[in-house]
């Protein structure tokens, strides 16, 4: 299993040709309290850096981008009766969604996470 990250602080966890796609434990800092989480439907295509789920919380809320070219394949509905699993676990349990790679080659665009560690010390 592979970990990539997103400039927009999403990271995914490529396993064959399916990733698993969530924001990150800095995104999830900079949102405070989760209240809302809104996934994507299965099936859909998307595009990268497509708006594919919408995460809310008491400060503001934020949308999360297909990072990749795929089919939405699974959406995390434990998401939905427990949006706070983001505060608690945004990095393992609290992933958004599943997405099977439409272009694999685009994984290399994606930074390692000592990449992301290093964007993020810039911020």
């Amino acid at each position: 299993m592979s970990t990539y990250f997103t400039k927009d602080h999403e990271w995914l966890k490529v396993e064959g040709d399916v990733a698993t796609v969530g924001i990150t434990e800095f995104a999830q800092s900079q949102l405070g309290d989760v209240v809302f989480v809104e996934l994507p439907e299965n099936g859909k295509t998307v595009a990268q850096d497509d708006e594919v789920a919408v995460v809310e919380s008491v400060k503001a809320a934020s949308e999360v981008y297909a990072p990749l070219d795929g089919e939405i394949t699974e959406g995390n509905e434990l998401l939905v009766d427990e949006p706070a699993k983001v505060n608690e676990d945004p990095e393992g349990a609290a992933w958004f969604f599943k997405i099977k790679l439409g272009n694999a080659a685009q994984l290399e665009a994606l930074m390692s996470e000592a990449d992301y560690k290093a964007f993020v010390e810039t911020l």
